[in-house]
């Protein structure tokens, strides 16, 4: 292949990004190929002619390279790439890029609507209104659910990186007292750190926002769960694998916290029966269908920067790369 071929671009799993929202395109000649969904048994056929994939949450393991012998390229279209084999591609000469910084305000403002509607037990007010209580009430307002504020608490940080940082900036602007959990390197250094374990006894309010790798896996268990003295909401806009959900179900109904806001769950979409689901029956837990990075401004921006990946790879100068070429 010539600088000057066109290159043949497939995108696995187009339905992730809103059909209203367009892929700009791309200045230099190619074929372009989309798919709203590929299933497993899908990918090695759909890819083996390729010369880049675009793909989110499809897993592309060794197997599906071994079957693309012209891939050059992988454009994951999110921050995660946990669903790339990483080695493998490294081995192969296959540039992977990831897009970054895209939902910088969408993840932040999801999870502060996830606690205030679990602060203020909105959920529950919702339907007790929906049910009549407020009539029944017989006065102007009703007492049922205990309702908090947010400025004089505790808010915990499990994850300094900018999307922790950038919650920790909401929390301090509404006068919550921010802490981060410790553990090591410092990337907000004037602010207050603690070991995990002490973030877990005073926090009113615990949030997520660290990767899901085999050290973070059920990061938050039963022994966790049972050093939070102080009754907390749990907030996960990260990945579902970082908190054991039967634990998280057992700390729910024996009332160790308060609440949990999650957007985000150990299987995608969530099968029948899963424990999120049995969970939805409670007022004081709120599931979200992962959407948390899904602003229309941070799609929009997203899909720019995938776009950008991969001119950026044809021109020879990757950018964003977490596997570079050999």
């Amino acid at each position: 292949m010539t600088h000057n071929d066109p290159l043949h671009v497939v995108f696995l799993d187009r339905a992730t990004i809103p059909s209203d929202i367009p892929l700009k395109p791309f200045g230099f000649p190619n074929t372009y190929l989309e798919h709203d969904r590929t299933r497993p048994d899908e990918v090695a056929a759909r890819i083996a002619d390729a010369d880049v994939v675009i793909v989110n949450k499809v897993r592309i393991d060794a197997a599906a390279l071994d079957a693309a012998p012209r891939l050059r390229m992988i454009a994951v279209a999110a921050t995660g790439t946990d669903n790339v084999d990483l080695a493998a591609c490294s081995e192969r000469g296959i540039v992977v890029s990831n897009v970054r910084g895209y939902a910088g305000r969408s993840v932040p403002e999801h999870t502060f609507a996830l606690i205030f509607a679990l602060r203020r037990n909105l959920l529950a007010y919702r339907d007790a209104v929906g049910g009549g209580r407020w009539e029944q009430s017989g006065q102007f307002c009703f007492h049922d659910y205990p309702i908090r504020d947010l400025g004089g608490s505790t808010l915990g940080i499990i994850g300094d990186g900018d999307l922790g940082q950038s919650v920790g900036r909401i929390g301090a602007a509404l006068d919550m007292r921010v802490v981060y959990a410790e553990h090591g390197v410092r990337h907000a250094p004037q602010a207050e750190y603690l070991p995990l374990e002490d973030l877990l006894r005073q926090s009113d309010v615990i949030t997520l926002h660290v990767p899901l790798r085999p050290e973070t896996q059920h990061l938050i268990d039963a022994p966790q769960f049972a050093l939070m003295e102080r009754r907390p909401l749990l907030i996960n806009t990260a990945r579902g694998g970082l908190v054991n959900e039967h634990a998280l179900d057992t700390a729910l109904r024996s009332g160790r916290i308060a609440g949990a806001g999650f957007d985000v769950a150990s299987a995608e979409p969530l099968p029948e029966g899963h424990v999120l689901m049995r969970l939805t029956e409670l007022p004081q837990f709120l599931l979200t269908p992962h959407i948390a990075w899904a602003s229309d401004q941070a799609i929009r921006a997203l899909a720019d920067q995938v776009v950008e990946n991969v001119e950026a790879f044809h021109r020879g100068s990757p950018l964003r790369t977490v596997a570079p070429r050999r």
